[in-house]
């Protein structure tokens, strides 16, 4: 029994090598980050501790434009207009209702529980930063202005912000003095890339491309060849994760300021955001999943745990993005049309994580504060919560929208930075929650809209056709040997086009036994696959 539970564990760790490694990671990263403490290693130090994780995450950004192109266009291309107005409809309104419950359930528990004790206010809290004039309609505007930027070059690294400029007049008033300074609104660009509207363009574009049909075979040639080059690539630097996940802990555990005066009430602040962070993932998200789908949905957890892992080792959706969409379809089985719409609009919108941690955040310094919110207030900060995550989804640390949360119900900002000593754990949890969500999410829509992409797909044999390509490629971009690589789905496809279309050429690449030099060869003008050399078992009937 022993020697079969041994084996069973080797084999299991054969075959998700890189998941155990990044566990591991995790664990060593926590491991050094402590350990290394008492040390008080210099700055330099820990630079050169933060590098490598600071390369992998430059890295993986690297990918997040291409496969945000390659993987939406080539999916929506595959999809009739009508179907991709389904999909969208459906993703953004499934994502605005985990967002409301996730934040009603934050309210709910930081109520409950009451982290905040006004008696530690007498600790010396440095000042936090303030933009006490952003508003939420400021944050509504700025998410419209970006999902149609005028230019889609400069939406690859900027995007618009609302700033405020202090203004003093030029006429002084009557008594000597120069008058009360005014506060302008200014509409700029600030650094950061624009993934909403880069998102939209390719939305548009691959639509368009899916209307043109047949005509349009080329182009969807050359995104599908694209995304599989890409993917192939991420797969690769994949292996490069435990070494940046562990560098990344240790790197913020050393950087992290005495916080021993505080921590108590820190501790308690922290259990209440991740035990709504967890009752979200295990009861809300899964209890609306099973009540549309009637389905389990232990599958999508087991088949999801490399990309939370990942998600939790980065603190990053966008560099995560690539092995969910890997993880999703390879592990959950879900159409790559609609994973490749629905994460990449997810790890921009889908901020359930955010909207609950920033309602908790916000209720804990007013309990710090010792302030009562009323009921309008609450709702107030329940609502603006769900904008703000979703519209502010890609600042880091969540400091604007907290600090647009505290401007609308009137608190102070300055206790904001007692948060940013424990931001680094709760940063990395909630991605992995949102990363999560977005497995949800795009198993629902497949849910709903599998028979009509099946049904469109009967309409359209090219789309067929296409299926097998695809196939073709994943083998390749996942075998070591891709040349010499051919799926059971791909063998019975080529096989059916073999004894129906009797194509002369297909039959003499077989009977040559010539290896092919090349893996693959899409010809869609002549509507023939040419799949690499593969001994097939009725050979001597071709």
């Amino acid at each position: 029994m022993k020697s079969k539970r041994r084996d069973d564990i080797v084999q299991f760790c054969r075959e998700n090598t890189l998941l155990v490694m990044t566990m591991f990671s995790v664990f060593l990263g926590v491991v050094l980050g402590f350990g290394l403490r008492p040390l008080n290693l210099s700055q330099e130090t820990l630079q050169l501790i933060n590098f490598p994780g600071e390369i992998f995450m430059q890295v993986l950004k690297m990918m997040i434009l291409p496969l945000i192109f390659s993987s939406l266009i080539s999916a929506l291309a595959q999809m009739d207009a009508k179907e991709s107005g389904q999909m969208g409809a459906s993703t953004v309104l499934y994502y605005l209702s985990t967002a409301v419950l996730a934040t009603i359930l934050g309210i709910f528990l930081v109520t409950v529980i009451h982290p905040g004790d006004p008696s530690i206010k007498g600790t010396d809290i440095s000042e936090a930063p303030s933009d006490g004039n952003v508003s939420p309609l400021d944050t509504f505007l700025d998410l419209v202005r970006n999902m149609f930027p005028e230019n889609i070059i400069q939406a690859t690294f900027e995007r618009m912000q609302t700033t405020y400029v202090a203004i003093r007049p030029k006429i002084a008033s009557k008594n000597g003095t120069s008058g009360n300074i005014i506060v302008k609104r200014s509409i700029g660009m600030t650094k950061g890339m624009n993934i909403l509207g880069i998102i939209v363009f390719c939305t548009g574009f691959g639509i368009v491309i899916s209307q043109l049909g047949e005509r349009a075979r080329i182009v969807v040639d050359f995104f599908v060849i694209l995304d599989a080059v890409i993917m192939r690539w991420v797969v690769t630097l994949m292996w490069f994760a435990p070494l940046g996940i562990t560098c990344l802990i240790c790197g913020n555990l050393l950087e992290l300021d005495d916080i021993s005066d505080i921590a108590s009430v820190l501790a308690l602040y922290v259990f209440t955001v991740c035990a709504g962070l967890i009752l979200h993932t295990i009861i809300t998200v899964p209890l609306m999943y099973f009540f549309i789908t009637r389905e389990n949905p232990l599958p999508i957890f087991k088949g999801m745990i490399q990309a939370a892992v990942t998600a939790f080792g980065t603190a990053s959706g966008g560099a995560t993005l690539p092995m969910s969409m890997q993880c999703l379809e390879d592990h959950c089985g879900v159409d790559r049309r609609i994973s490749r719409f629905v994460l990449p609009l997810g790890s921009t919108i889908n901020m359930d994580g955010n909207a609950l941690y920033e309602a908790v955040a916000v209720i804990f310094i007013a309990q710090l504060n010792n302030v009562q919110l009323s009921l309008a207030e609450v709702l107030t900060v329940s609502i603006t919560a769900t904008i703000a995550s979703i519209g502010l989804g890609s600042v880091p640390a969540g400091l604007v929208s907290i600090l647009l949360i505290l401007n609308t119900v009137g608190l102070p900002v300055r206790d904001v930075s007692m948060l940013f000593t424990v931001d680094w754990l709760l940063d990395r949890v909630r991605t992995a929650v949102n990363v999560l969500g977005d497995a949800f999410a795009a198993s629902m829509v497949q849910h709903l809209l599998q028979k009509k992409l099946d049904q469109a797909d009967a309409r359209h044999d090219y789309k067929t056709e296409l299926k097998g390509e695809i196939e073709l490629l994943k083998s390749a971009a996942t075998s070591r040997r891709p040349s010499f690589t051919m799926s059971e789905a791909s063998k019975e496809l080529f096989l059916t086009h073999a004894n129906t279309a009797g194509n002369s050429r297909i039959g003499s690449r077989i009977g040559s036994r010539r290896p092919s030099s090349t893996n693959l060869h899409l010809s869609w003008r002549n509507n023939n696959i040419e799949p690499p050399y593969t001994p097939l078992p009725n050979d001597e009937n071709v």
